[in-house]
């Protein structure tokens, strides 16, 4: 489709660009007929009047004279006006491609975001749905067994609920504009922190020195939220996870590390894409997850003007850092 829509974009430039250099050739060559006529009056006066000629041959002479700079400059021109179509042809096939490549990309973009979505929305679906048909079928269906598959229910209602509200979030993010304020980042890690109370011995933390941001509060604590859920759900039980602050001229933020499998670094590029898993697992086995979070927080923070970067030891350790721009 954009294939076909490239070659009729540059099918216009090309016809834009030849009507435009036939009309200028016309005239060029208006004008050029014009003067050589007058040039050769010009001469045939000067001549007349110092000399005496032969009429006849004279006239002969300077028609064939007039005919063949004429034949001449229409070659010209006609040379002149293919090497224009030419590389305006080229040029008009990389500005059509350049045109529409960023429709190209948001369309492809779109496609994979909803077959992926499709997919993740199937999974916990297609769950419920066996699970319900077996008790349905089921006439010796006990009470406890009732409880089960109702608690089951929930479980893949809760995530869908969380996926649902996660595509929410992107979606409010891609059209929408945010508030930006002056941000305690100390302040703001001690109230997420306070949301991980059951793993709050393996976080180390020093809340040293004083860092200000400008930034939305709330996605600032989302920010937070994503990577040290992140951190602990991808190290093991028993394994620390660092958090500290980083300052620069312009920008702050933090670094977070914590050890374990790592990412192998043909991954690195890949994980802030939507549903990507760098385990391949999507939401089975123990670390769930819809692979959205990491591109949540890439958005957090292009909407805010800051740098998200990742560097990973497979096997020894994944650092994130998060910088956001300081009070100015």
């Amino acid at each position: 489709m954009f294939q076909s829509a490239t070659i009729k974009l540059t099918l216009w430039y090309v016809g834009i660009l030849v009507t435009i250099s036939l009309v200028f050739s016309v005239i060029i060559f208006a004008i050029a007929s014009s003067e050589i006529g007058s040039r050769i009056n010009y001469l045939e006066r000067s001549v007349n009047t110092a000399y005496s000629f032969d009429r006849t041959r004279y006239d002969d002479l300077r028609d064939t004279q007039v005919h063949q700079a004429r034949i001449n400059l229409v070659g010209s021109l006609i040379i002149t006006n293919l090497c224009i179509w030419i590389a305006g042809g080229v040029g008009s096939y990389y500005l059509a491609r350049r045109t529409l490549l960023p429709i190209e990309n948001a369309h492809e973009a779109q496609s994979r975001f909803t077959s992926d979505a499709s997919h993740e929305l199937r999974t916990p679906l297609a769950s419920m749905k066996v699970e319900l048909e077996v008790a349905l079928r089921d006439p010796k269906l006990s009470k406890d067994d009732i409880r089960q598959l109702l608690a089951s229910n929930l479980e893949e209602v809760n995530k869908l609920t969380k996926l649902s509200h996660t595509l929410l979030q992107l979606s409010r993010l891609d059209h929408a504009g945010i508030d930006h304020e002056p941000v305690s980042l100390n302040t703001a890690i001690a109230t997420v922190l306070a949301r991980f109370q059951s793993s709050r011995q393996r976080i180390i933390y020093t809340d040293l020195p004083p860092v200000k941001i400008m930034a939305n509060q709330s996605h600032a604590e989302e920010l937070l939220t994503i990577f040290i859920d992140n951190a602990l759900k991808y190290s093991p039980n028993d394994s620390p996870i660092t958090l500290t602050l980083v300052q620069q001229k312009q920008l702050s933020g933090f670094d977070i590390t914590n050890v374990g499998e790592g990412i192998p670094a043909d991954n690195l590029p890949k994980i802030f894409n939507r549903f990507y898993r760098s385990d391949g697992s999507r939401t089975g086995g123990a670390k769930k997850g819809y692979g959205l979070g990491l591109s949540l927080a890439k958005k957090i923070v292009e909407i805010h003007g800051g740098e998200l970067t990742v560097s990973s030891q497979p096997g020894q350790f994944t650092t994130f850092r998060v910088l956001l721009p300081n009070i100015s």
